[in-house]
């Protein structure tokens, strides 16, 4: 009996070994190894693509012939704004999220419009039968005689179907459902995802093909597999949200094509997703007046000034225990800075207080721009004192206490002035730019406090 050959691949980064090693080199995780069978003629001996107007040598970048890319718009305006555009011929995409959140909703969605506008699209399911796909598209009304559908796990076998159709798109669902034949691992496994995400970039490199892979998704949030499967496509995009609420929000974390700062907005509805034409206005429709705590931030989320309620609630702390600190959609650990500032600058006795804050709607926010908008929220609630609900409010706040600068204000104020804002506390350093609204310089986090509660009422 032939001696078979084994690998040790890190399932985190996917970094292979020839022996077992409790700690991997390549991300420093220690037990992620796992053991694969080598099969002769492993694909790891195959020749990587080569462009189709390139001869696979050398050659001086000067030389190169460069072309703008050929997008298509995938009928949906959101997500053609995350991609930064649209599709682009041969390019090789990866979408994940939790399970439920309208993964393949939305891709049955881009199949059927694609479908509609350009010809034939493949749709591969490793999860659904032909009968549930064809459900789905007749919930969502998507029916359309050029999607077409199969029910198929092995990549040799997708390989043929897309040289045979030539698709304008094709869709596979999910990456860690493909297995190829001359590995002996089981589908999902790390040399499963990382062979089949390899196959799929070469196909779509070579038949200039739009690849998109749907991928699955751990409790940490990031893509099951190793993290060759994220290197190896040219965008990522993430689904975000939750069942108890119905926005969905796509963000890219990665594109090659394009700016990684967009995100598209839809709600989930019984007939699939639909965009969200005025996000701003749909975060505020709930938002209570005349209660303390809360506060609206003009937040930017690429090119698109978005306004969210950033909502604050202080309590004493039962027992005179540890206190709480929980935060809903914005960093905890900007969220620590601020609330030490608060305390040494400011001289809350926050360290007495428990502390929970909620961005509505679902949203995250990731900008400095929201700091000082944080910091009045908790302000609020603790002087029990509401802000006038025709303010906004931002700033990155210092540890010295100092409100800095912002980029894109005229962004933000013309999104403010739309949705009839009258006033807007914004850094001094921002005070060259002028709005139609009435602006409130301030440098320090005490001048905003004063200014929004006309008082500083000193420890609450």
């Amino acid at each position: 009996m032939p001696k078979r050959t084994t690998r040790f691949v890190c399932q985190n980064c996917g970094t292979e070994f020839s022996k077992w090693m409790g700690k991997c080199s390549g991300c420093s995780e220690w037990n992620t190894l796992a053991e694969e069978v080598v099969p002769k003629g492993s694909s790891h001996s195959q020749t990587v693509w080569t462009n189709n107007a390139g001869s696979g040598k050398p050659e001086s970048i000067s030389d190169v012939k460069a072309h703008q890319e050929q997008r298509f718009s995938s009928g949906i305006p959101e997500l053609d704004r995350v991609l930064g555009g649209g599709i682009v011929p041969g390019s090789l995409g990866l979408v994940g999220g939790e399970p439920g959140i309208g993964k393949s909703t939305l891709l049955m969605q881009v199949a059927a419009c694609v479908a509609a506008q350009r010809g034939t699209v493949l749709y591969v399911s490793g999860e659904e039968s032909p009968t549930q796909l064809k459900l789905r598209a007749q919930r969502l009304d998507v029916l359309n005689s050029n999607l077409q559908v199969v029910a198929q796990a092995n990549a040799g076998i997708i390989g043929q179907h897309i040289r045979e159709y030539m698709p304008k798109l094709v869709l596979i669902d999910s990456i860690q459902t493909i297995y190829q034949e001359d590995l002996s691992s089981a589908p999902g496994s790390v040399g499963q995802v990382r062979e089949g995400a390899t196959f799929f970039l070469q196909l779509a490199k070579s038949l200039e093909i739009p690849i998109i892979l749907v991928g699955h998704v751990t409790k940490g949030g990031s893509f099951a597999g190793p993290k060759v499967l994220e290197h190896a496509v040219d965008y990522v995009l993430y689904f975000e949200g939750d069942n108890h609420n119905t926005f969905r929000i796509i963000r890219g974390v990665k594109n090659r094509y394009g700016s990684t700062n967009e995100v598209g907005i839809f709600d989930m509805t019984d007939k699939g997703l639909t965009e969200v034409s005025n996000p701003s206005q749909l975060f505020l429709s709930q938002r209570p007046i005349g209660s303390s705590g809360s506060v609206v931030v003009p937040c930017m989320e690429g090119t698109r000034p978005l306004l969210v309620e950033v909502q604050a609630l202080v309590g004493p702390t039962a027992f005179q225990g540890t206190p709480r600190r929980q935060t809903t959609g914005v960093d905890y650990q900007r969220f620590s800075i601020i609330l030490a500032v608060l305390e040494k600058r400011q001289g809350y006795p926050l360290q007495t207080q428990d502390v929970f804050l909620n961005v509505a709607g679902g949203f995250k926010l990731t900008e400095p721009a929201a700091d000082l908008g944080v910091a009045v929220a908790i302000a609020s609630s603790v002087c029990n004192q509401a802000v006038d609900p025709h303010w906004a409010v931002l700033g990155e706040v210092g540890l010295a206490g100092e409100v800095r600068a912002v980029n894109y204000l005229e962004q933000r104020l013309r999104e403010l002035t739309k949705l009839g804002f009258k006033k807007c506390l914004v850094p001094a350093g921002n005070s060259k730019v002028k709005g139609e609204m009435e602006l409130v310089y301030v440098s320090t986090i005490q001048e905003a406090l004063d200014t929004v509660f006309k008082y500083r009422q000193k420890g609450g």
